[in-house]
């Protein structure tokens, strides 16, 4: 993907950028990333984020709505390695991770609320492909994710050309 700022995409394109509200942290070695979003709603178990992680990323955007909980973690060094290997661009994640010192490590973006060192359950419960709505925004499949130093930018429709 392009490089492209977050604030500059607020300036051209107005309303139709639409900015999270919540602060999230960065993690992994990308620190600017971005494409098309593919969206997964869980509480307290990452199952279906392997699952996605396992398939092409084909540079696009694992959006993950965790219902906000602290209390584990839904990504780690693992499947933050396995995301990089299957050519995700990044993740967003409405929750926690873990393993940070190896996240830190791969060539991916990493923006999560948190860290927590326990790992999630792995029951499959959840939905894939589900439109979400947290950090006062709503972030549905197919929209564009932007995301940079000075926060997320989500879109009805890609904003760059690719180059």
């Amino acid at each position: 993907m392009k490089t492209v700022h977050t604030a500059d995409l607020c300036d051209e394109f107005g309303d139709e950028a639409h900015v999270a509200e919540a602060a999230f942290v960065a993690f992994g070695k990308r620190r600017v990333f971005g494409g098309p979003v593919y969206s997964i709603s869980v509480f307290e178990d990452n199952t279906l984020v392997k699952q996605a992680l396992e398939s092409p990323g084909n540079d696009r955007v694992l959006v993950v709505d965790g219902g906000a909980s602290l209390r584990c973690a839904l990504l780690g060094g693992n499947l933050a390695q396995l995301a990089a290997t299957s050519g995700w661009q990044g993740l967003v994640i409405n929750g926690c991770v873990r393993d940070v010192h190896e996240i830190n490590a791969i060539d991916i973006g990493v923006r999560a609320i948190g860290t927590c060192p326990r790992k999630s359950k792995k029951q499959g419960k959840g939905e894939t492909n589900a439109t979400l709505f947290f950090a006062g925004v709503k972030i549905s499949p197919g929209d564009y994710i932007y995301v940079d130093e000075d926060g997320i930018v989500v879109a009805e429709r890609k904003l760059v050309p690719s180059s």
